[in-house]
């Protein structure tokens, strides 16, 4: 099976990274077009995949993969339509474009897959989640997450839930990256390099993760498992809840649903 990218910014390329360390795909299997020959030329010397230079190479592809700005579509799908052929199955990564929306735009697609990742995708730790076509079958789902976990977790969602997904999975790497960057600066504050101290921080977000992860107990039984009676951690719990902690994450949510809606 060859899987054909269009479209190499930081999203494609971490997908590409994540295939061929993951030594499942050949890099002759993998090919990939961009308006910018210069990122094609980068991942053609980086993982040796097959550059195209143009949209026809590419859409040779038995997996077309839609990895541009959403913007883009209404230029570029009436394209890749005019393009597609027998038993091709589309994957999107583009935010806020809906399978109704593809399938009106693709018509002669076979089947197409919504996939939507996250930025952790460049160090292989992406959430991911999925939805497909009605008439997908279960192989065309089982190739999306073989191909998505090469770059993290993967999950199947109605798509009435990515709205919240995105949310929770795709704008918190930035609320997490606020606060492990807060953490550090005030360690700096009380007198501790800030290197040493954004190492520290980062190492027990890490950790803190794992343990709800892996520990199956609730994130507040674990909480407190740390606060000693009488103790320091309680102190900066209870400041961090007369300070409206909970809140400021739920709005922030809020926020990032509020303005997905408006986008879709």
């Amino acid at each position: 099976m060859t899987y054909g990218f269009i479209g190499l910014g930081n999203m494609a390329t971490a997908i590409i990274k994540g295939m061929i360390q993951s030594q499942q795909f050949n890099a002759n299997d993998i090919l990939g077009f961009n308006r910018s020959p210069n990122k094609t030329d980068k991942l053609v010397n980086d993982y040796q995949i097959t550059g195209c230079s143009t949209l026809q190479e590419v859409m040779t592809a038995d997996v077309i993969i839609l990895g541009v700005q959403p913007q883009t579509f209404p230029d570029l799908l009436p394209k890749v339509n005019e393009l597609l052929s027998e038993k091709q199955v589309v994957i999107s990564i583009a935010a806020g474009k809906s399978i109704e929306y593809l399938e009106s735009v693709l018509p002669k697609a076979t089947s197409i897959i919504r996939v939507m990742p996250n930025i952790n995708a460049i160090v292989g730790a992406s959430t991911t989640c999925y939805t497909a076509s009605s008439n997908a079958t279960d192989e065309d789902k089982k190739m999306v997450q073989t191909l998505f976990e090469t770059i993290g977790s993967m999950i199947e969602l109605p798509e009435e839930q990515f709205t919240v997904f995105s949310a929770i999975a795709g704008a918190s790497p930035a609320f997490s990256f606020l606060y492990i960057d807060s953490l550090a600066r005030a360690g700096v504050r009380a007198g501790m390099d800030k290197k040493r101290a954004l190492e520290i921080a980062s190492s027990a977000v890490f950790g803190s993760a794992k343990m709800v992860i892996e520990s199956n107990e609730h994130p507040w039984e674990l909480v407190d498992q740390v606060c000693s009676p009488g103790g320091t951690t309680i102190e900066g719990v209870t400041s961090l809840q007369n300070d409206h902690f909970a809140s400021t994450i739920y709005d922030a949510v809020n926020a990032v649903i509020e303005k997905d809606h408006k986008l879709s």
